[in-house]
């Protein structure tokens, strides 16, 4: 990572653009992102200096104003994304080339978002436990044959949230409200921890399903000590009654103050560009998006679904109120 970047973010001081460099922000490691950055600098000549923020890229952004170095944010959930341009910190990108490697759904029709990989938020199914075609949709997860069965991490963590914000836009406030207090109702236990660690509980024993990101099964078998937790379960892909599979994203949006506009919309194709995107979806365990590009062989091997087609625009509108159907039935208590 380019020591002067990390200067310059430390104190959001105002300098001058650089014609051979784009500066971007990242909820993501630097090392998950490295062989996209140094593909893109070997292929173009222009560096991409990365810095990595645990939290608050909004109210980092809105600090620095218009002296902030940052060209880029690169993150992960539709939520995330939606702040950032909610918050007015971002500017329309647009180009023949996003549009023809990004379908439709996937990015702001405004274009101040473009979408990179998807993954799908799925059910983990105990291979012992669970029979073959017992769960085909997610409006199952309330029925009383799930009761004290189901794991899952906090109801307000944005992966869930946004699975709530999505079966509201399907049903509405009283039905989705309905299925929460059914999911709420069949859960083992209190909701605690991250997506492994519901496979752990699987494994262990104290559940039979769970709620969980894709990627998470190839994250867990890079892992020696995880390995087994993984080979314990299988992936089900649930589909709402009248849609398909539900999806998240990573994307990336230009920020409106970005010193390096012209670098900084290079590196948006780049990494829309079948090439970027398997790189991208190899490194993550992910779904490119791009037209033609396929998953990696162990991802394919997990299973075929269909996304749910609503633009997930739609969905971080319903954020919101998902959120407080969440919190009205007192998931996590």
């Amino acid at each position: 990572m380019n020591s002067a970047f990390l200067a310059m973010t430390a104190v959001a001081v105002a300098a001058p653009a650089m014609a051979d460099e784009v500066n971007l922000y990242s909820y993501r490691q630097p090392e998950l992102l490295a062989p996209l950055t140094d593909a893109f600098t070997e292929e173009t000549g222009i560096e991409v200096n990365v810095a990595h923020l645990d939290k608050g890229m909004v109210e980092r952004l809105k600090a620095e104003g218009k002296r902030s170095p940052a060209d880029l944010v690169l993150t992960v959930d539709i939520s995330r994304l939606a702040a950032v341009v909610d918050a007015g910190l971002t500017q329309a990108a647009d180009s023949d080339t996003l549009r023809a490697n990004v379908p439709d759904i996937y990015h702001d029709p405004d274009g101040h978002w473009w979408g990179l990989t998807t993954r799908a938020r799925v059910v983990y199914a105990s291979n012992e436990r669970v029979a073959e075609g017992a769960l085909t949709n997610y409006e199952q997860l309330a029925d009383p044959e799930w009761e004290g069965r189901i794991c899952t991490r906090s109801g307000t963590h944005p992966y869930n949230v946004a699975l709530v914000a999505a079966m509201l836009h399907h049903h509405g406030a009283d039905e989705t409200r309905t299925w929460l207090e059914g999911v709420k109702s069949n859960l083992a236990r209190k909701p605690q921890g991250n997506d492994r660690a519901q496979i752990k509980a699987i494994w262990a024993g104290e559940c039979d399903i769970s709620l969980g990101n894709t990627y998470y099964m190839g994250k867990m078998l890079e892992d020696e000590e995880q390995t087994e937790w993984a080979n314990s379960v299988r992936l089900l892909f649930p589909e709402f009654e009248d849609g398909g599979t539900h999806v998240n994203i990573s994307g990336v949006a230009m920020t409106k103050s970005a010193p390096n506009r012209d670098n900084a919309l290079a590196f948006m194709e780049f990494l829309t560009s079948p090439e970027a995107q398997k790189i991208y979806a190899e490194a993550n365990y992910e779904y490119p998006i791009a037209p033609g590009t396929e998953a990696i062989e162990l991802v394919r091997d997990w299973g075929d679904f269909t996304a749910d087609p609503v633009n997930l625009m739609d969905l971080a509108a319903l954020r919101p109120d998902a959120l407080r159907l969440i919190e009205q039935v007192d998931f996590d208590g």
